[in-house]
């Protein structure tokens, strides 16, 4: 059997290194981070060309079945993964860790709104942690902002009043802890990514009564099968008797 797991996620790391050897694995990686984890396994790196380049590549390579197990902000491929399954009626299942309570956060749908909502309640001094491509909606910002990404934004996309944070999780309750009060944030932004890596960040925020601004996971595609955990992929792959 021979399945196309598709990842860049802890997630993805842990079943490709769970369903290692007994099945033939192929990795992918979108490339949009220069030193990535690599999981166990062959790997490939980069797009596959839309809906129609991906399932010429499932065809030619001979794959059986599809794990998506993307960043649950990963829409894109996640839609086109679904779409070029259905056409070739080959196995598909997503690994979507499951979502964080938001709790008392102000929930918004985009990182545009994530913007308004910190621009209507006035705060000053912001924690984004909503990675590289999250920076540009708040270009125009007044606020001081202290941005966590794994690589750094585009010089453009950079508000005024900034410091960058490079770096990669997994985030110890105690370093969030300090990094809120060392930098007097008022406000934590975050993707509601999910998953313990960076929970932290949302616990030492509650700890200290910072307001959170959490945008909204995209809906998954109509149709597909989720699973929620690493387990339930790899029973799901071993179930399938290829």
């Amino acid at each position: 059997m021979r399945v196309l797991l598709l990842g860049g996620t802890a997630e993805a790391r842990a079943l490709a290194k769970a369903l290692h050897p007994r099945v033939d694995v192929i990795s992918s990686l979108a490339g949009r981070v220069p030193d990535p984890a690599l999981p166990v396994g062959p790997v490939r790196i980069g797009g596959f060309g839309g809906v129609d380049g991906l399932r010429r590549w499932l065809q030619d390579e001979r794959i059986d079945a599809v794990v998506d197990a993307t960043h649950p902000f990963a829409a894109t491929m996640t839609a086109h993964a679904a779409a070029a399954c259905a056409e070739l009626r080959m196995p598909h299942v997503v690994l979507a860790r499951p979502a964080w309570d938001p709790g008392d956060a102000i929930v918004v749908d985009s990182d545009i709104a994530a913007a308004e909502a910190v621009a209507r309640q006035g705060y000053s001094r912001v924690f984004l942690t909503t990675g590289r491509s999250g920076a540009a909606a708040f270009a125009d910002s007044g606020a001081w902002f202290l941005i966590r990404a794994v690589t750094a934004p585009d010089a453009a996309a950079l508000p005024r009043h900034h410091q960058l944070l490079l770096s990669r999780g997994p985030y110890r309750y105690d370093d969030e802890l300090a990094l809120l009060r060392e930098h007097r944030v008022d406000t934590l932004v975050t993707k509601n990514s999910g998953g313990d890596m960076t929970r932290a960040k949302l616990d030492a925020a509650a700890a200290l009564g910072v307001p959170v601004v959490m945008v909204a996971r995209p809906p998954l595609p109509v149709g597909v099968t989720a699973v929620g955990s690493v387990t339930e992929a790899a029973n799901w792959v071993a179930g399938l008797g290829l």
